[in-house]
């Protein structure tokens, strides 16, 4: 089924315009689908108030979301809500559909119009949502607004506002592994030439990022740190695209750094352009293998794609709408990984390592135990040095951590103040290109 699935959706990513928690261009308002950490943050007292939801089986969900199913990042998340629905009983009946909601005015529009339809639940899907998802949930303290990727609903103080996100950076790291795994196997079989390492010996890693923010960071951080936990002689060039989706500056940051000798092409980006040109590249003879993000990309490269990290949503929007159909109150920050199954890995590609499978096993039961911490300080430094100390929180705005004290225990604790990624430490061994 996911295959089908990542058909149909690679051949819509062609089309689309996608911003992964960006902006759109269009409003779109339906009742209808489209055809097609840490557990949580610490007690910070900032639970919601029991909502009144009435007959549960009446409630009504908005979604805003800032794609639509031809982009990845949104479509995951209509197939989240679209499974929530299934989980809970429900049906489309009860959820009002935003599409293609840009990062301004609209979004609020958007919101105070499903709340007026009778959604006392309402969901948005982009960070650049967040400012006027909290104005929504300041003006209407009797509905629940979540903003998935926010950062904001503990500072707000609202009883009524939510942030939630994954734990996608543990899918990141085992994902570094199997690719950490394919490292190895060129290495030890002789078939990287001298183009693919750097004056220091180390094998080459690109990385197809979208901006330098936390969120990015943090995944290609937990990626690198992956591989090295499997060939320790690597670095990582990061190019950015500035953009959440665009298929041709991903696919040509992914030629540009294949160019330049990397031999993985990783990608925090949301299209199918990276992947392809790895598959294109492969084909030609060139050594080069590919790890998506979201979606299967093995219809677009059959041969190059290793293995996607993806998000699974529905865990969320089943325990939140489950919440308010309950008349219960719900988590202000929200963040699970492995052990909740709310990330996952896609399935192998047909030229990962052999024993990968069993490698990456592992080391999800010890993501799950606790056993393995993905930003172990032990692993990494910054300048050369050990790294001791690093904020988590940011309480000013300058989108640089000033509060909370993210280093317990020798590892950095991630998504455990904030459900977003909040890690924007520049380790050694990564250099960000532009």
């Amino acid at each position: 089924m996911k295959k089908i699935l990542a058909l149909l959706l690679c051949v819509a990513l062609v089309a689309a315009l996608f911003v992964g928690c960006g902006s759109g261009t269009q409003s779109t308002t339906t009742t209808g689908a489209p055809s097609n950490g840490d557990t949580n943050a610490p007690d910070d007292g900032g639970e919601a108030n029991t909502p009144d939801s009435g007959n549960a089986s009446d409630i009504k969900i908005g979604a805003v979301l800032v794609g639509d199913e031809n982009e990845g990042y949104t479509y995951a998340h209509i197939l989240g809500l679209q499974e929530a629905l299934s989980n809970l009983g429900l049906t489309e009946a009860n959820i009002v559909w935003k599409y293609s909601i840009p990062e301004d005015e609209t979004c609020k529009d958007a919101i105070v119009d499903c709340i007026d339809q009778g959604c006392t639940l309402v969901f948005t899907n982009s960070y650049g949502h967040q400012s006027f998802a909290q104005q929504a949930a300041e003006e209407y303290p009797n509905v629940q607004i979540v903003a998935m990727t926010g950062d904001t609903a503990k500072a707000s103080g609202l009883a009524n506002f939510h942030n939630a996100f994954t734990k996608i950076y543990e899918a990141r790291y085992a994902a570094g592994v199997i690719a950490g795994m394919k490292v190895k196997e060129l290495v030890d079989a002789g078939k990287l030439s001298d183009k693919n390492y750097d004056a220091d010996g180390n094998v080459k890693i690109g990385y197809v990022g979208a901006y330098p923010y936390a969120e990015v960071v943090s995944g290609y951080t937990a990626f690198y740190l992956g591989i090295k936990s499997v060939y320790e002689k690597v670095s990582m060039e990061v190019q950015y695209t500035n953009s959440w989706f665009n298929i041709t500056a991903e696919n040509e940051a992914a030629v540009a750094l294949i160019a330049d000798g990397c031999c993985i092409i990783g990608q925090h980006a949301d299209s199918t352009g990276a992947p392809s040109a790895c598959e294109e590249a492969l084909a030609a003879g060139t050594t080069v293998y590919s790890v998506g993000y979201n979606v299967d990309m093995l219809s677009v490269a059959p041969n190059a794609a290793l293995v996607s990290p993806t998000n699974e949503w529905g865990v969320y929007y089943t325990y939140a709408i489950g919440a308010v159909m309950n008349g219960e109150s719900f988590e202000t920050n929200w963040a699970e990984g492995f052990d909740q199954d709310a990330v996952a890995l896609t399935e192998l590609g047909p030229n990962v390592a052999e024993g990968t499978k069993e490698a990456v096993d592992d080391v999800i039961a010890k993501l799950k135990d606790g056993s393995l911490h993905v930003f172990d300080t032990a692993t990494f430094t910054v300048g050369g040095q050990p790294v001791t100390s690093a904020f988590a929180t940011d309480t000013d705005g300058d989108f640089a951590p000033d509060a909370d004290e993210a280093i317990i225990d020798g590892y950095y604790h991630e998504s455990y103040f904030q459900s977003a990624p909040s890690f924007q430490l520049r380790i050694d061994g990564i250099t960000e290109l532009n």
